[in-house]
C-alpha cells in the first residue's frame, strides 16, 4: 500500500473578460487545504501578479482574485484531480492525471489572448492533456514561464518578474505598476519600465 492520496482540484476564478489564463499543474497541499490558489506563504504568485497588475499581494484573497479579474486575469490548472505522494509536482502518479476541460472553458473566453503556465509541470500537462484538444489557428499565445513555487529557490524574485513580464501586452496596468515600484521593473542603463 503506498500513500498516493487522490486529489480533487480547485475551481476556476475567471470571468468573460479574462484576457490572460495562468495555469498550474495541480494545486500544492497548503493550497488545496486552504481551497486557495497559491497559498503556500512561501510562492511568489501573489507578489509577482501584484506588481504586475498593480495591487498589494497582501490584501485578503477574495480582494486578490477580484483584482486579478479587473486585471484580466484568470486562474485554474490543467489537472483536475490526480494521485500523488506529498505536495510536489514530482509526485503526481504519472497515468493518474485527469485534465481539467480546459477546451471546453477556453471556447467560452472570447477575449483570451493568452496562456500563461506556472512551470515546466504546467507547461508539460498543457502539452499532453490540452493543446491535442485545441482548435487549429486557435489565436492564444501560450507561454511557459518559470515556476513560482518556492521548490524553484533558483530563480530570484527579480529573475521571475523579468520573464513574467512578457504578460506585459495583455496587462493594460503592467508597465505603470511596475515601473512605479522601486527596484522591481529597472535595471541600470535601461528606461523606466521597459
Amino acid at each position: 500500500m503506498t500513500n498516493e492520496t487522490l486529489l480533487l482540484g480547485l475551481p476556476a476564478q475567471v470571468n468573460a473578460h479574462c484576457r490572460v489564463l495562468v495555469l498550474g499543474s495541480m494545486p500544492g497541499m497548503a493550497s488545496l487545504q486552504a481551497a486557495r490558489y497559491y497559498a503556500h506563504p512561501r510562492n511568489r504568485f501573489w507578489p509577482l501578479l501584484g506588481a504586475l497588475c498593480g495591487f498589494d499581494p497582501a490584501l485578503d484573497y477574495p480582494l486578490r482574485l477580484a483584482r486579478l479579474q479587473q486585471a484580466g486575469v484568470g486562474l485554474w490548472d490543467v489537472i483536475g484531480r490526480c494521485r500523488r505522494r506529498g505536495s510536489l509536482d514530482a509526485a503526481i502518479v504519472r497515468g493518474s492525471e485527469v485534465a481539467n476541460p480546459l477546451p471546453e472553458l477556453l471556447g467560452r473566453l472570447p477575449h483570451l489572448r493568452a496562456i500563461a503556465c506556472n512551470g515546466a509541470a504546467a507547461a508539460q500537462a498543457f502539452e499532453r492533456h490540452v493543446r491535442p484538444a485545441l482548435p487549429a489557428g486557435h489565436g492564444v499565445t501560450v507561454l511557459a514561464l518559470p515556476s513560482t513555487s518556492p521548490a524553484n529557490a533558483a530563480w530570484s524574485f527579480a529573475r521571475l518578474l523579468d520573464e513574467w513580464r512578457r504578460l506585459a501586452p495583455w496587462l493594460p496596468v503592467a508597465e505603470q505598476s511596475i515601473s512605479a515600484m522601486p527596484g522591481r521593473g529597472d535595471r541600470p542603463g535601461q528606461a523606466p519600465g521597459r
